[in-house]
């Protein structure tokens, strides 16, 4: 697509798969943004991490732990600042009708969304057998990956129909 087309389309384009797109980024800010938060205090540049009054969450208690330090002799907050702007590259890829003149992108996008939400469903998982409590920040990210997968289904319903042939 020309860029110029693409930039227009982007912006001003108002179709709903657009709309909840866009939907999408904005929840994949928000998921990278916990993420930014986490790493900051995984790096020692944030001393704590403030949580709500609530039952069973202590994020300084599962982000200084193993758990969040065992993959890739890394963090795990920069791996999820990755993720989530890989969710949000995927999104913002392809104009404004690419469930119809790209269907593999919307497509991909969903796959990735689906991923991330049954990684999260595991991680909070390994959260809670490993510290008998939840990180408030990756939970958030959690909510966010299950809207935004909420959100991108008409658009893959349309991409997948479109690659089966089938009208709308």
């Amino acid at each position: 697509m020309d860029p110029i087309q693409l930039s227009k389309e982007l912006r001003e384009g108002t179709s709903s798969d657009l709309e909840r797109r866009r939907w999408i980024v904005g929840l994949s800010a928000v998921s990278a943004s916990m993420a930014q938060i986490v790493t900051l205090y995984q790096m020692g540049i944030l001393k704590q991490l403030p949580d709500l009054p609530i039952p069973f969450v202590d994020s300084d208690r599962v982000d200084a732990s193993a758990y969040a330090y065992s993959r890739l002799n890394t963090p795990d907050g920069p791996l999820m600042l990755v993720n989530y702007g890989i969710t949000a590259w995927l999104t913002t890829t392809g104009g404004e009708n690419r469930a119809k003149e790209a269907p593999l992108i919307p497509i991909a996008m969903g796959v990735k969304l689906l991923i991330d939400a049954i990684a999260a469903v595991e991680l909070a998982r390994e959260e809670w057998s490993e510290n008998k409590a939840f990180c408030e920040y990756c939970q958030v990210a959690t909510l966010c990956s299950f809207a935004s997968l909420a959100l991108a289904a008409p658009e893959v319903l349309t991409a997948v129909q479109t690659l089966l042939g089938q009208k709308d």
